[in-house]
């Protein structure tokens, strides 16, 4: 038992670790296989109530604040990554950046159909010269009476291939520079946008990205998430989150491969004994322990002064940039414990590691997570 969480949030940790365990681990090498999440294990994630969970209630959502979400969504990262991915990519940034920027027409519009997965959503930010720089975004917005017409591209864009809405970001007054960013809601069948083919990745096979393309996209005005100029304050602000979801996952990740690192560790025998009476081997396993657990206290604590209202830039950019080089570690270690076996496909372990080499890149690499860091501290330097 944690002692951090209360007990509705260990009700909730079992129950998600029971449907993981049930529904989707037999689901899991099937969908590498595949490159396709079924439809029904969409349909039970979504019965269970894993797209909703840390959003309010009264938009459709489960409740359970932050806290509630990265609790979830750590015991949902044991099996393929891509679970989450879709979950993360639809309600966790789709939905929040609606849930931030609103306003309350739009968030009745789209929230309760995101947060049951009744639509598939997207969040449509990076470019293909406008990545960790998102501030100079080349897409634009012209104003046209009541609707924007909208020109540009967006890249590897999450869910992009099965989303049914996207939240995209364009500048509407690019002389204004990052300040003319706006976000609107553009639903799949909009005239003028174009679908690239899902995206062959190193990784993360299951979840499906694609180029976007707008070719003078008509968006009526209505579609516009928050007012004209809040679109980059809105994508910051729905990064913090998203940062936070993907520390969560790292830590559920990289504790699933330290388990399996320790049974591998105790039944394999060389020269006459456990692997686990090396020196060595306990020092690997050891490290990955530690910085587990203080990376899972950095999401609890992370996650917790969000649901107290606190901004949590600095906290989420720390979070997201020890969890994922935790798990880049960890599944490294676990490779090496696992020996020729874990390099093979026939084992997960080498799914695993291929999965995680993505989390220090998406959502702001680790470099840019740096900067994030060092910018609040010596902001009054």
């Amino acid at each position: 038992m944690n002692p951090v969480l209360p007990d509705d949030l260990l009700l909730l940790q079992r129950s998600v670790r029971q449907f993981v365990d049930a529904a989707l681990a037999p689901l899991a090498k099937q969908v590498e296989e595949r490159d396709e999440i079924p439809r029904s294990a969409i349909d039970a994630m979504a019965e269970a109530g894993l797209f909703g969970v840390g959003h309010p209630e009264g938009w459709g959502g489960q409740g359970f604040g932050k806290l509630g979400y990265c609790v979830a969504v750590e015991q949902l990262a044991r099996v393929n990554a891509s679970f989450w991915n879709i979950v993360g990519g639809s309600s966790g940034l789709c939905g929040t950046a609606i849930a931030v920027g609103g306003p309350d027409e739009v968030r009745r519009r789209y929230l309760p159909q995101l947060l049951s997965a009744r639509k598939i959503g997207a969040y449509a930010l990076s470019e293909p010269g406008a990545g960790s720089d998102a501030g100079s975004l080349r897409t634009a917005a012209r104003r046209d009476r009541d609707d924007y017409v909208i020109s540009g591209a967006k890249t590897f864009i999450t869910n992009a291939p099965i989303a049914d809405l996207f939240v995209i970001f364009a500048n509407a007054a690019p002389d204004k520079g990052s300040k003319g960013i706006t976000a609107f809601v553009v639903e799949r069948a909009a005239p003028g946008l174009e679908i690239g083919p899902n995206d062959e990745k190193m990784g993360l096979h299951g979840s499906t990205t694609a180029q976007l393309f707008f070719n003078d996209m008509r968006v009526p005005a209505t579609q516009r998430v928050g007012d004209e100029g809040d679109g980059f304050k809105i994508a910051l602000a729905t990064l913090d989150f998203g940062r936070l979801g993907l520390a969560a996952h790292s830590v559920g990740a990289a504790q699933r491969l330290l388990e399996a690192s320790v049974e591998h560790a105790r039944t394999r025998a060389q020269f006459g004994k456990p692997i686990a009476a090396n020196q060595g081997i306990q020092w690997l396993i050891a490290d990955a322990a530690t910085e587990i657990h203080a990376a899972r206290l950095m999401v609890y604590d992370a996650a917790s002064r969000a649901d107290r209202g606190e901004r949590i830039t600095q906290r989420a950019a720390m979070t997201k940039l020890f969890a994922t080089e935790t798990l880049g570690r960890v599944a490294d270690a676990a490779v090496q414990i696992h020996g020729g076996m874990g390099y093979m496909r026939e084992l997960w372990i080498e799914r695993a590691y291929r999965d995680a080499r993505i989390a220090r890149i998406y959502e702001g690499t680790s470099e840019i997570q740096r900067l994030v860091i060092a910018a609040g501290l010596l902001a009054d330097a």
